[in-house]
């Protein structure tokens, strides 16, 4: 997995993971640290080309643990600058189980960026699933056990089609290579491919997993949770399955349906999930869309994301974490009591809502830019509105009903002191969604699609230098027509903050389909079980009873006469022997010589006739 220019960022954290396991009870934490600070420094130094090539168990072609180029690079660089956040807003943990899975789970999103076949591939996108399914049952409670099982039970059936479909497509054209997939020329296993994919994108329907997840799972765990799995699926989508139309589609779907369920939502954990799931949609239609701008668009919407969506569940877990709630109904008048906290959110808010100067400002009009120039106006129109939903529930409802509206500020609450490295890392991330915002450049150096003439799938850049990706976005025009949206979004919700207060419940989204069909499922086997069994017990009772009985009147006759029989016959026999013997003896010797001298000449009679 090494070479002259590469070392894989993953053996940093699975490194971590086996240390964590052995290493005594002090002075364990700083390995926190230090796998982030070096995975970034790997990151920063490797150059384009493949590295790691291991043959295996087919033919001449190695697996690929190390494919470098601007696709894989702009997202492990995410990847590494969030994990650093990641793991200074846990350093406070002394449960190590937390961070080991967690470790696990940053390596295997490293390793499905940088692998080259299928093969790899799976094997990380495994190693994912069953590390981030601990994040949920670590939090040690029966609601998230449940959901955990769930989860992990959603994503191995998205593992199952992902490799169903990388064996029956290895079987049709003999190689496992991770390449771009023409959808012109697709197979039913591509398709099969895809569907898995878009399991960990939370593609609707197949999304439900994400909402009743993340919010059970740890405070810590549903940050790295927010930044991985979801991001994964985006990366793999873009790299095999660009210009899918059908994609653009599902992408726009996902962002108005997200949105939709956030503005319904109460939990503030599930308002955040929910706009996972709209987000991604951004992402999923540029990449359906598949011109060099949306894929662009699509890229920097993840690196943004990243940033930004870690930084919300880290406020909002802040102040589960400190009031022991996430439940906007029973929160309320914690602004003056946790200031720094609602700092950072409303960083986060204005980011994910697309305000100029934060980076969501600059990533979530690429994509919408470009989705308008490829004539697609119905598409930009749909990802518009989702960014007015955005805004009204993350941007707005949400912290004032948590910080400020709702309930009478409680001076008496309880409120739990917060460890200063979640300070610090709330600050990193505020300070990067913040920067990347004022200077766009930072995040056009990263882009992998390099604008050109005429039509077609773009192809990602293998040098790793930056070049303009051709949109401007501090322009005249963009400007007002975000603070426009932005702006009548805030006094449309002035207008109805009294209608939209939330209510202590719980949607039903997807799931109730999910669990109707599980319902269905147990009705289909238990129904005939059932029958059976009352066939059997009537059966039983009207024959087997009966010969049960026949064969116990038997079993006592034979007791009785043939058990019974011989062994009162032998008691009968050794009594009446024994009384024999008792009357043989007299007492009187002459008895006694007689009966001596008839032994004699008995046995003399013996001698003398065989003789």
């Amino acid at each position: 997995m090494t070479g002259t220019s590469f070392l894989h960022p993953a053996l940093w954290f699975f490194g971590m993971a086996a240390l964590l396991v052995i290493w005594p009870r002090r002075g364990w934490k700083w390995l926190l640290l230090t796998a982030p600070v070096l995975a970034i420094a790997s990151v920063l130094l490797m150059q384009p080309g493949e590295y790691g090539h291991v043959f295996y168990l087919w033919g001449d072609e190695p697996l690929t643990l190390g494919r470098v180029d601007k696709l894989s690079v702009i997202f492990a660089h995410v990847f590494a600058v969030e994990s650093l956040l990641g793991f200074l807003f846990a350093f406070h943990l002394k449960d190590k189980y937390q961070h080991i899975a967690a470790a696990c789970y940053v390596g295997g999103a490293f390793g499905c960026v940088f692998a080259g076949d299928y093969f790899t591939l799976f094997i990380f996108w495994e190693v994912m699933s069953v590390a981030s399914t601990f994040l949920v049952w670590l939090n040690n409670s029966d609601v998230s056990t449940r959901a955990g099982f769930r989860y992990f039970l959603f994503h191995t059936l998205g593992g199952l089609f992902l490799l169903g479909g990388m064996l029956l497509r290895y079987c049709d054209i003999g190689t496992f290579a991770f390449t771009p997939i023409d959808p012109a020329s697709a197979q039913y296993y591509d398709w099969l491919i895809l569907t898995g994919f878009c399991v960990n994108a939370a593609v609707v329907p197949l999304h439900a997993w994400l909402p009743d997840a993340y919010p059970e799972a740890t405070v810590t765990g549903a940050v790295f949770m927010s930044a991985f799995t979801t991001k994964t699926a985006v990366y793999v989508l873009a790299r095999a399955f660009c210009s899918w139309e059908i994609l653009a589609y599902a992408g726009v779907i996902m962002a108005l349906y997200g949105v939709f369920y956030a503005t319904i939502e109460n939990n503030a954990r599930r308002i955040l999930a929910y706009h996972i799931v709209s987000q991604v949609g951004y992402m999923v239609a540029g990449i359906g869309i598949g011109t060099a701008m949306t894929m662009n668009g699509a890229c920097a919407h993840a690196y943004a994301h990243i940033l930004y969506k870690g930084l919300l569940f880290m406020s909002v877990g802040t102040v589960l974490y400190a009031t022991g709630t996430a439940k906007l109904s029973e929160l309320g008048g914690l602004a003056s009591r946790m200031p720094l906290v609602v700092l950072c959110y409303v960083v986060a808010g204005l980011s994910i809502s697309g305000m100029p100067f934060f980076n969501g400002f600059i990533s979530k009009n690429i994509t919408i830019a470009g989705a308008a120039e490829a004539h697609h106006p119905l598409l930009a129109l749909g990802m518009e509105i989702a960014a007015v939903g955005t805004f009204l529930s993350v941007g707005i409802k949400l912290p004032y009903f948590a910080f400020w509206g709702g309930k009478p500020e409680d001076k008496t609450r309880e409120i739990r002191p917060i460890p200063l490295n979640m300070y610090l890392a709330m600050f990193g991330g505020s300070a990067l969604c913040f920067l990347m915002g004022v200077f766009p450049q930072m995040l056009y150096a990263l882009l992998p699609y390099q604008p050109e003439a005429g039509h077609g799938l773009p192809q990602v850049a293998q040098s790793l230098a930056s070049f303009d990706i051709g949109f401007t976005p501090y322009t005249a025009w963009n400007l007002v027509q975000a603070f426009m949206l932005l702006g009548f979004t805030g006094l449309g919700f002035y207008v109805m903050r009294r209608v939209i207060v939330p209510h202590p419940s719980r949607n039903l989204d997807f799931d109730w389909v999910y669990r109707m069909v599980g319902r269905l499922g147990l009705l289909l086997i238990c129904w005939p079980i059932s029958v059976l069994d009352s066939l059997w017990t009537k059966a039983y009772r009207v024959i087997g009873l009966r010969l049960l009985m026949a064969f116990a009147w038997l079993a006592g006759k034979f007791d009785v006469k043939a058990i019974d029989g011989v062994v009162d016959g032998t008691a009968y026999g050794v009594r009446g022997i024994g009384r024999g013997l008792a009357k043989a003896q007299t007492g009187r010797i002459q008895d006694y010589l007689a009966l001596a001298v008839l032994l004699g000449l008995g046995i003399f009679a013996v001698i003398w006739f065989r003789g």
